[in-house]
């Protein structure tokens, strides 16, 4: 009976790998490029003192010049921070699937945006700062592997569990496409709604396209009931976004009620509690869909076009 339950769990990987292999064009797959990755997590805590000189020279970016070397030695020995790097190292333990990850999300990146210029990846211990997790720059992308534990982790115990939710291994992936389209998308100067939506809803779909063999709701950083949640009532959404008269409204407020990570989108109803947060930003992430599915753009052009403009363009209907 294990044999067969094996079997068929071996099967079902199998099915899905073959799905999302599908959903990758061959000229990305088959796309050759040089991603460097390095671990400085693990150099940083394994260096012998006699050879710190050489880890300053390779990372002089990451060594504040008014620190002496002892203060970074003494940080070698601090008790928590050899936790951080025991519970990394556990996690982590080769990074090889990540690396792998990685070079398909950049293979994609300098597909559809061929003169950006790939970063140095580097992975280090960043004290659990998890608002920062992921810093992209135009030549580094420094990756805080302990903001990555697994939402139960005794170290994000005192979290709102809607934040711990996004600290799981599976979501590194997608929080480096968020960076890199922060990076391309200008935020609006606007602050009528529909401008702030469409921003997300083209950060989104963008990410749609980058990582193609993730889930949506990875891509959105919600639970598979949650994004299901969000499909069901999208017409029910609209609705109150249309009835409330929303979308050009410069209340302030509504960032906050329908943008911002929360527990819940705040709509002042009794679904309140059933809602998953950020519930403007999938709403937008509809839109923008739309409007490409319905004019010939590419994704460089997407990025500078007026919110008003896409909206108006995209014919868009939510599904009932």
């Amino acid at each position: 009976m294990k044999g067969t339950i094996i079997i068929l769990l071996l099967a079902v990987l199998l099915i899905s790998s073959c799905k999302n292999a599908d959903k990758i064009p061959t000229e990305i797959s088959d796309k050759e490029i040089d991603l460097r990755i390095s671990r400085f997590d693990r150099e940083f805590m394994e260096i012998a003192p006699n050879e710190f000189d050489l880890l300053k020279e390779k990372y002089p970016f990451l060594f504040a010049q008014q620190y002496s070397d002892s203060v970074w030695l003494a940080k070698q020995q601090d008790s928590l921070q050899l936790e951080l790097y025991k519970e990394v190292e556990a996690e982590f333990p080769d990074f090889i699937e990540e690396a792998q990850e990685l070079e398909l999300l950049f293979k994609h990146i300098t597909y559809y945006f061929p003169n950006y210029p790939l970063p140095w990846v580097i992975t280090l211990i960043s004290d659990v700062d998890y608002q920062n997790r992921v810093i992209l720059t135009d030549s580094l992308l420094l990756i805080g592997l302990d903001n990555y534990l697994g939402e139960d982790h005794r170290f994000y115990g005192g979290m709102d569990r809607y934040i711990a939710s996004g600290l799981e291994k599976e979501n590194l992936i997608s929080d480096v496409s968020s960076a890199f389209c922060k990076k391309l998308i200008k935020f609006p100067r606007d602050r009528m709604f529909l401008a702030q939506m469409m921003y997300y809803g083209k950060e989104l779909y963008i990410k749609e396209k980058l990582m193609p063999w993730q889930s949506d709701a990875l891509k959105i950083g919600y639970s598979e009931t949650e994004l299901l949640w969000a499909q069901e009532n999208e017409e029910q959404i609209w609705r109150y976004f249309i009835e409330r008269e929303l979308l050009y409204s410069t209340d302030n407020k509504l960032a906050a009620r329908f943008l911002d990570p929360a527990p819940f989108s705040k709509f002042g109803l009794e679904l309140d509690n059933e809602s998953p947060g950020r519930i403007g930003r999938f709403m937008g992430w509809q839109i923008v869909s739309s409007f490409m599915n319905n004019n010939e753009v590419s994704l460089v052009q997407l990025l500078d076009l007026p919110a008003d403009e896409i909206f108006k363009r995209s014919k868009y209907k939510p599904r009932k």
